[in-house]
């Protein structure tokens, strides 16, 4: 009889920003990759379809939110777009297993931050204050 494989369970991981920087999130978007398709025809072929190709690869874009500090870590980078510097940088976002091994991979190459939202506020809420950061990337990889 087959071995049953159940798959992994999304609430541990892991995100580094940089070389060295880890840092914990309460949630991190799903990075995707879509290839445009390109539709041929030339008169002369049979039938009525045209052939399809693929496109220009383009990369969505990923969001992280945590909950507010005293780091100001996003909106230094994000200091560094308004002053006219992208500092682009390699976000490896790494899903854990329960025994908080590494167990999939995802690398972001060359990200740069295109907008940071501060918390909302409400005097009556309950929650923790979130910020959020979305960054852009020029490739996607799945690197485990």
């Amino acid at each position: 009889m087959a071995d049953i494989i159940y798959p992994f369970i999304k609430n541990n991981y892991m995100v580094a920003i940089g070389s060295d920087d880890k840092a914990g999130f309460s949630e991190v978007s799903s990075p995707d990759i879509t290839a445009d398709p390109i539709e041929y025809r030339e008169g002369n072929m049979a039938g009525k379809t045209p052939s399809k190709q693929p496109g220009i690869l383009k990369y969505g874009n990923v969001t992280l939110k945590h909950g507010v500090t005293s780091s100001t870590a996003f909106t230094d980078w994000m200091k560094e777009i308004q002053d006219g510097k992208v500092n682009r940088k390699t976000v490896t976002i790494t899903l854990l297993d329960d025994e908080m091994k590494p167990v999939a991979e995802w690398e972001l190459v060359q990200a740069w931050p295109t907008k940071y939202t501060a918390t909302d506020l409400n005097a009556t809420s309950n929650e923790v204050a979130i910020e959020s950061l979305e960054l852009v990337t020029e490739g996607v990889k799945r690197t485990k």
